[in-house]
């Protein structure tokens, strides 16, 4: 089995080929850690009312099968399910989420600044977002991931990319254990990826939208990082690392 790479920032990246997911059940949660989450949550409602309790995609637990191939296990719980992490001595599953690399052809990648209205308000990451549940009819495997994750990239970003171009790159754990799937975008020239999300913004604010996304922005290196004003994902900065000191294979 390959051995994860730890980075100093405490994120996991794990060398997965392929990627095969079941479905099982998230454990019960005790009455009086239910009712102590919904307190934290209805709290982080009133300071955010852009917080929104769909349903969501959890980890709970990974194995490797054979070399580069995972087999990932998940549940489907409320997006309240995670504030389980603020009541003590409470568990709270890991969060499943899909994010796109988009290269530039000038060597760059995109990066984008969440709105105030989401649920991390400026904070800088990659295009993506929170899996969802498929409904009865679809099975959530790596292939509904990679539509997930183009679904994202043009809903965030305006970038119409098919599903089928995305590759699968990289597999992050990171904080609270949350697991990240990465893939990566066909590269486009800088100044067609600010044109498409420069259309986006216009269109939402025609609807009288919040955009997912207020701003993005292309880095090369990780000490670009730092000109960027607001927090930062976890990944971000060993990604871009790993992506510009020749690691491009080793991610791919």
């Amino acid at each position: 089995m390959t051995e994860p790479q730890l980075h100093p920032a405490g994120v996991e990246f794990l060398d997965v080929h392929r990627l095969r997911l079941v479905e099982g059940a998230a454990p019960r949660v005790p009455r009086d850690h239910q009712l102590a989450r919904d307190r934290v949550w209805d709290e982080a409602v009133k300071a955010n009312p852009g917080l929104f309790d769909g349903p969501v995609v959890a980890c709970t637990g990974l194995d490797w099968d054979e070399p580069h191939s995972m087999v990932l296990h998940w549940a489907p719980v409320p997006y309240r399910h995670f504030a389980l992490r603020w009541v003590p001595e409470a568990i709270a599953l890991p969060p499943l989420f899909v994010a796109v690399v988009q290269p530039t052809d000038e060597g760059g990648l995109l990066v984008g600044r969440m709105s105030s209205s989401t649920a991390t308000p400026d904070r800088w990451q990659l295009p993506g977002g929170s899996v969802e549940p498929p409904d009865d009819h679809h099975p959530l495997d790596e292939t509904a991931l990679r539509r997930h994750a183009a679904r994202e990239l043009v809903e965030e970003t305006g970038i119409d990319t098919a599903p089928e171009d995305l590759t699968l790159l990289v597999v992050t754990r990171g904080e609270h254990g949350s697991i990240g799937i990465l893939f990566r975008a066909p590269p486009q020239p800088a100044p067609v990826l600010r044109e498409r999300f420069a259309a986006l913004l216009s269109a939402e604010a025609a609807l009288g939208r919040d955009p997912e996304l207020r701003e993005i922005a292309f880095v090369r290196f990780p000490a670009e990082l730092a000109n960027l004003s607001g927090p930062q994902v976890d990944y971000l900065n060993p990604l871009v690392r790993r992506y510009v000191t020749g690691m491009e294979g080793d991610l791919g």
